[in-house]
């Protein structure tokens, strides 16, 4: 009779799957010191070594225990493009969150990309953060394999395409807000109603649109191509896509401009050729960044809960910070409401 083979305990099971950093060493032909400096983000290390390194280690699934880090009292928040009210709102609920924990907040842009550079990831790597906020932005294969192996956890924040299930996030209900401002614009009367869209490569973007459409199409109202027009969440746009939208001999009564930026650049292509708001033009945004209340008139806008994003995207990485295990969420999207103010009515005649 042949004995019974002995469980396979825990500890045994993790050090098959798991590879100890002589083990990586010995792979890569490299000494441990030398896989170590890897891992802190030396610069004193071959490009081709350390490929070969970060390789093995994201193979093996290597993960540093969080006892062999001392971490930097920081939350690294990294915006594709820093610049506009948007982005302030973001960082005040950031610091809010940091601020109570005792942490600092580092800032730092990817110049448009909507993935930040190797040199970024390397930084990070150095300066052993908390963790990490990824606004508009995400993380290649390699950069997520990167954070992973030191341990430092990321959140990405309104992503710009699907982050995957694996990567946690905190959005909100983008196409639930295009609806509910498209459908406004109908119960006021309108069959004629443009849209300015975002970058079509934002998921949030597509989503406000898609919410634009099916409002028109739940009302019966056909969905007009050519008054769908792709800006760039910036008020040139708005200016730029307004007076196109507005020349037409067949102009809408009404547009929803996507963001309150290009919100604010349709009011000057308004403005510019003689139409008021509301009485010619009516006009919805979305965000109600503060402006909103202030410009004239007061724009009716999708509020988007722009600091409670970014306050929940800081708890969730802190918490993150804290356990090993994986999230229970990895995907949170808060509630936007339409805000009703000066700038839509119903259309002249109706």
């Amino acid at each position: 009779m042949t004995s019974p083979q002995p469980a396979e305990t825990p500890t045994r099971k993790r050090s098959a799957q798991t590879a100890t950093l002589a083990e990586i060493a010995r792979e890569a032909g490299v000494s441990a010191p030398t896989v170590s400096k890897v891992l802190n983000g030396r610069a004193d290390v071959a490009p081709s070594t350390r490929a070969r390194v970060e390789e093995l280690l994201r193979v093996h699934g290597y993960r540093r225990r969080r006892a062999e880090s001392t971490r930097s009292p920081l939350i690294d928040l990294v915006f594709h493009e820093l610049e506009s009210a948007w982005a302030m709102e973001v960082i005040r609920g950031v610091e809010n969150v940091a601020r109570d924990a005792g942490l600092s907040v580092v800032l730092s842009e990817s110049a448009g990309r909507l993935t930040p550079g190797r040199t970024w990831a390397d930084q990070v790597a150095a300066r052993r953060p908390y963790g990490v906020i990824l606004v508009l932005s995400g993380l290649d294969e390699s950069q997520r394999a990167l954070l992973t192996s030191r341990s430092i956890p990321f959140v990405v924040m309104d992503p710009a395409g699907d982050p995957g299930a694996d990567v946690p996030s905190i959005g909100a209900t983008n196409w639930q807000g295009g609806l509910a401002a498209t459908r406004h614009l109908v119960d006021l009367g309108h069959t004629r109603i443009g849209a300015i869209s975002g970058p079509t490569r934002m998921m949030c973007s597509r989503a406000r649109v898609d919410g634009y459409r099916a409002a028109l199409e739940t009302a019966g109202l056909p969905v007009d191509p050519d008054l769908i027009v792709t800006g760039d969440f910036h008020h040139e746009a708005g200016y730029r896509q307004g007076l196109e939208l507005l020349r037409r001999p067949d102009r809408p009564t009404a547009v929803f401009a996507g963001n309150d930026l290009q919100a604010l650049g349709l009011y000057e292509a308004a403005r510019e050729l003689g139409l008021r708001i509301p009485q010619d033009l009516s006009v919805v945004g979305f965000d109600d960044l503060p402006v909103a209340r202030w410009v004239g008139p007061p724009l009716t806008t999708v509020r988007q809960p722009l600091m409670e994003m970014a306050e929940a995207a800081a708890r969730l990485v802190l918490d993150l910070g804290r356990d090993d295990g994986s999230p229970t969420a990895t995907r949170v999207e808060l509630a936007t409401s339409l805000e009703v103010r000066s700038s839509t009515a119903p259309p002249q005649g109706a």
